[in-house]
């Protein structure tokens, strides 16, 4: 896959973006009307940064999770949020 393709197996906020730039579009880019699907972004690229830069620590690569092990690694890290509580 070349560099720079944004697919999610790439991004793995691919879905939240494109809910952004839909909102963006449906709204006529009034942020004010989009911030739900703009903070699930953010917090989507912060969660995944910082998978990354826990692995990169760890000498674990590749540094993002193939696809398939994505959904697997969020349900474990809200799970765990959840139990702290």
């Amino acid at each position: 896959m070349p560099l720079g393709t944004n697919t999610e197996e790439s991004n793995p906020c691919f879905k939240e973006q494109q809910l952004s730039f839909q909102c963006f579009d449906k709204n006529n880019y009034d942020k004010d009307k989009c911030l739900l699907q703009i903070e699930n972004y953010k917090t989507c690229k912060k969660f995944w940064g910082e998978l990354r830069r826990y692995r990169r620590r760890q000498g674990l690569y590749p540094l993002l999770p193939p696809l398939e092990e994505r959904d697997k690694i969020k349900q474990e890290y809200l799970s765990s949020k959840n139990h702290k509580h």
